[in-house]
Parts: structure tokens; sequence; C-alpha cells
């Protein structure tokens, strides 16, 4: 194996300026990875991507990443009658390691192969280093994180690309996430599919967060406190700013945006992590378009966080809390001509809110409940309301 001081070869695209946390993945437009590298990477939202390379010997692994767009497969230089093979039944990219350097069928170099096992080896490894290639990395187990967020660091503004080698779909979370913006990409090195499938879960989640929730205005029709009921705070593991809110509802076909504790009051803290969301049998949004009962929330589940304008992102649950609390029913109406109704029961408390469209300027980012009228303008989430296990699915339904 070459030593890191040897001829050190990359390519990749450039770090963009970090914005708004997603919790998934800080995906960078980089649109001259696929154009450089015959289409390896694997595309997310509008542009950004990340490049995939899978490492395998089961033909179960090879079908499920092709059948999922990633087509790149690094194979060791002993493995060309597998390469052969596999070329002749899928639609694939073959690369071919050889010793320290990886050739495509053209026999082309397209990335250089490190072993990194000390942080002598890992500060050697600079982006000034070498030509056009990509660099393909081996962290020593147990010793990922940090080194990761060094290269990160490291090749911030450089046009070449570091990909990790990960021996499951969680590592190689770790190392698309590093300091959010994450390495240029990951090389997956598995024998089971099912880490495959994770793997494109977790860029699918990625693509829906860019994609902003249609939010619908729906007038105030009733306000009537209902007594006693075991409502729950959901804790995030992330900071909520004004706007920001969970989706939540009696009925899955329309839930209220219901916004968090971070602003400021005369009554308690600002608790800018907390939603004060509801009774244990409503409704909330969680990833892949689904819903889950409050009552089903648990430390480490994941929610969908969305703002007065759609905008959306993913948050981790630290936290849930059950107590008994005075609560309130509120109804609204898309139409007020329409025989619909949406529900949704809220603890009686100052400091909960929902939130009104963001063109209602007078009415702020929220308005508590103790402060809602008939007629206000809250926004809600409309979607199909049969649900089965929190998936949608199309069938006769009556909820009210």
């Amino acid at each position: 194996m070459a030593t890191l001081l040897g001829s050190l070869s990359a390519a990749a695209s450039s770090v963009a300026p970090p914005g708004r946390r997603t919790g998934v993945v800080g995906f960078r437009g980089a649109s001259a990875i696929a154009s450089s590298t015959g289409g390896m990477g694997a595309k997310v939202g509008g542009g950004g991507e990340k490049l995939v390379w899978v490492w395998t010997e089961s033909k179960q692994v090879m079908n499920a990443a092709v059948e999922r767009g990633w087509s790149t497969f690094i194979f060791p230089g002993d493995q060309r009658a597998l390469s052969d093979e596999w070329s002749s039944i899928a639609l694939i990219n073959p690369l071919s390691l050889q010793e320290s350097d990886i050739y495509d069928r053209e026999n082309k170099k397209v990335a250089s192969y490190y072993e990194i096992s000390s942080p002598q080896q890992l500060e050697k490894l600079q982006p000034d280093v070498g030509g056009d290639a990509h660099v393909v990395i081996n962290l020593q187990e147990g010793w990922q994180v940090i080194p990761a967020e060094n290269i990160v660091a490291a090749f911030q503004g450089s046009s070449k690309a570091v990909l990790a080698i990960a021996s499951s779909s969680n590592e190689a979370q770790v190392f698309l996430e590093a300091l959010e913006q994450g390495l240029g990409g990951v090389v997956l090195k598995v024998e089971e599919v099912h880490q495959i499938l994770k793997l494109k879960e977790y860029f699918d989640r990625a693509l829906e967060v860019k994609n902003a929730l249609r939010l619908s205005k729906a007038t105030v029709t009733e306000i009537r406190a209902v007594g006693m009921g075991d409502r729950v705070c959901v804790d995030l593991c992330s900071i909520m700013l004004p706007g920001e809110g969970l989706l939540v509802g009696s009925f899955a076909r329309g839930l209220f945006l219901v916004h968090s504790e971070c602003l400021e009051s005369n009554y308690i803290a600002s608790r800018p992590f907390r939603v004060n969301a509801g009774p244990v049998h409503a409704y909330v949004a969680v990833p892949g378009g689904k819903t889950c009962y409050l009552s089903e929330l648990h430390a480490g589940m994941e929610v969908i966080v969305v703002d007065q304008r759609g905008s959306q992102r993913v948050a981790i649950v630290g936290r849930v809390k059950v107590e008994s609390r005075p609560l309130i029913l509120v109804q609204a109406k898309e139409d007020p001509d329409d025989g619909h109704s949406y529900g949704i029961f809220l603890q009686n408390a100052e400091t909960v809110g929902l939130v009104p469209p963001h063109e209602d300027e007078h009415c702020g980012t929220a308005i508590p409940v103790t402060s809602l009228k008939v007629g206000d303008s809250v926004l809600l989430r409309m979607q199909g309301g049969a649900r089965h296990t929190g998936i949608e699915i199309q069938e006769f339904i009556l909820e009210k």
C-alpha cells in the first residue's frame, strides 16, 4: 500500500457554506461530480449529490444497489472474473482496485486508496497533493468521527473529494454528516441487502426534507374547554426557531402546526427544544410521509419540524413527557362552507400556540391558545385520512 505521502490523488466537489441543518445530511450542489465520474454519484434534491460506491461479493447486494440507482462497484484486482460476470447481467460501472489505485474499465485512474490508522497519516491527507482523481480512505475501526471531521475541514473549498469506506449504513451516515457538510461520499462495503435498503431510505429522507410541504389556511370555528387529559411534551435534540413546530392533529387528514416553546414569555423560561404537542391519542408527522401517535414517540425517534412556509427538517426526539393537564378542543375548517372540520386538543396554557399563515403579520409567529378566537386563521397540513400503521392508504374512512 502506498504511503500517504506518496502520489495522493483526489477529486470531488467543493464544500458549500452550511445552510439550515436538516438533521439528515448537508448536501452540497456538486454537479461536477456526476460529470467527472461518469454518473457515479447519488443525486439528492436539486442537483446536490454524494457519491455512493459499493464493494461487495454478493449478487443480491449488487442487484439491490443497481435497482436503487447505485451502479458503481469496486472489485479488487483478483476479482476480475466477478466484475466481468456482473457486467454481463447488469449495467454497472466496475472499478478495479490495484494496490493503492482504483481504475475504471478504460484503465483510467479515478481514485487513490489509503489505509489510515494513525494521526500522522491523517495529517498528511491534504488537498494540495496529487492530481484529479478521487481519494478513498479506509479508517481504523473505532476511530472514525474525528478523522472524518478533520478531512471535511481540510478539504473545504477544494475541488477534490474524499470517500470513506463504511461497513454499515449507520457508519455511512456518520461520514455523510461529519461537520454537517460530510465527506464527498461513501464506499459501502457490505454483504447484506438490508444495509443497501437502509442507506437508500436515508437518502430518501434527505430528499424529502428539501421539498417544502404545502400548508393550508384554516379558520377556527370552535374553542372549548373539555377537562383533563394526558398531554405529551415532545423535547427534541434540536433548537427550534420562531415559526417552527410539529404537525399534530386528532385526524391524520388535517394536522395543525403547533408552535414550539421557543418564544419568550412572562410565565416561563423559553424552551426552544420543546413542543407541547397535545394528548396521547393525537397523530404527529414523522419522516417518510408517515404519522404515529404521540403516545408512541420515544427517545431516538425522528419527527418532522416544519415552519410557517412549509420548510421541513428532521429532528431527533430526546425525551417525551406525559402529564395530566386541562385541555381545550380547537376545531377549524379550510372552507367555512365545507362540512369537513379538523380538530386538535391542546393544553390550556399560555405557552401553547398554533401557527398562523406567514402573511398574517399582525399575528406574529404563534397565537397562544389562551388568546385564540373563532375566526382566527391557523395553518393545517391536509393529507389523506386513511392510515394503516402510520402509512397512508387508499380506502374509505369516516372520522369525527
